[in-house]
């Protein structure tokens, strides 16, 4: 049965405005990081581990909030993407099996970023139905959940971001918003607030619901069986050694790419654009999340298909916004259209008046 739209008035999540965030304060043993609040009334962020301060905090954890079956989901991931590692740098991994791999985590992040994120939680561009089949597969191998629960959390996300509400809100810590918002119940804000968001876009999309009835089965298809199966037969691989590396590894790099996004994004970086908020520009984000290192612009106009106050897709290695130019490619043959962008004078005037000065605007193209 498909998800039911909220009868709500029609949402507003792409409207960013600067909001007033609640004061820090010590949540639970998701920590590992300090904060201080500068003279501008607003958190930097100082990455201070202290062992001692963790294992004190472990012992006041309130283990009733964990949810034991998602703990244990992620914790037989890492025992299995150690194996896979091992298998990889011990010589025993064919080179044929790298490389389908990188493949493997290649479109994995095309369903997030290109998918998922810019085309349906965003509607920053449009697709053909072609498109939109391949990139609902593509998101079916990230396996993080379907397209309308990703779309869902995320819009409450960029609309109560830093709050209570936020489903990986960076208060709680960096480990918190990293990957222990998988591990335990989601807090009350989040689930009320998500009451008022509108889906109903996704809700009348058959390319999305079709993914929501069927979604385990094309996880285990895509995300696990392709991926394994194609290295056994073709050149031999050992089924196990395929499993764990083109299987384990490669998902759990590529949900610690997306992860990033939600604690790395939103801890360390400059903020050219509004350094009234918390999400930062990063460029080693940027590099392992396909583009999507740009956050403080991001949170700004999360409407521009381009995610990038650059504009461009190229400037170097660090800056290459892989998925604006796979945008770019695909409406040069008719898959996508009405691109959505953010006027260079508009980019230029907000930098000017809210950013942290870090921005040199001649870059802006």
């Amino acid at each position: 049965m498909a998800p039911q739209a909220p009868e709500v008035p029609e949402s507003s999540f792409d409207n960013l405005a600067p909001k007033t965030l609640p004061e820090a304060k010590a949540d639970d043993a998701f920590h590992g990081t300090a904060l201080k609040l500068n003279t501008q009334g607003h958190e930097e962020r100082t990455f201070d581990i202290n062992f001692k301060g963790m294992f004190n905090d472990l012992k006041n954890v309130d283990w009733s909030q964990v949810v034991w079956s998602k703990l244990s989901i992620v914790a037989v991931l890492h025992v299995c993407m150690l194996y896979g590692a091992w298998l990889l740098f011990s010589g025993q991994t064919m080179l044929n099996t790298m490389i389908w791999a990188y493949v493997c985590y290649f479109f994995s992040g095309v369903g997030i970023t290109l998918g998922v994120h810019r085309l349906w939680a965003h509607r920053c561009y449009k697709a053909k139905t072609p498109l939109r089949i391949f990139l609902m597969l593509c998101h079916a191998l990230s396996f993080q959940g379907s397209i309308y629960d990703w779309v869902r959390d995320h819009r409450v996300h960029h609309k109560f971001s830093e709050t209570d509400a936020d489903p990986y809100n960076a208060h709680r810590g960096l480990f918190f918003s990293h990957v222990g918002w998988v591990m335990v119940k989601k807090h009350p804000s989040i689930k009320e607030k998500g009451k008022g968001i509108d889906v109903s876009d996704i809700t009348s999309d058959p390319v999305a619901i079709f993914q929501y009835k069927y979604y385990y089965q094309l996880v285990a298809i895509f995300c696990f069986g392709i991926p394994t199966v194609i290295p056994w037969y073709f050149w031999g691989e050992d089924a196990i050694t395929a499993l764990m590396v083109a299987g384990f590894l490669r998902h759990g790099l590529a949900l610690h790419a997306t992860w990033s996004i939600n604690s790395i994004a939103h801890w360390f970086g400059s903020k050219p654009v509004d350094k009234n908020i918390y999400p930062v520009n990063t460029n080693f984000v940027n590099v392992v999340a396909m583009g999507e290192g740009w956050h403080n612009f991001h949170h700004v106009f999360p409407y521009d298909y381009r995610s990038s106050e650059l504009g461009g897709w190229m400037n170097h290695i660090s800056t290459f916004n892989v998925c604006t130019l796979l945008i770019d490619c695909l409406a040069l043959i008719g898959q996508a259209y009405d691109r959505r962008t953010v006027s260079n004078d508009m980019i230029q005037r907000r930098i000017l008046r809210t950013g942290d000065g870090s921005h040199e605007s001649k870059k802006v193209k």
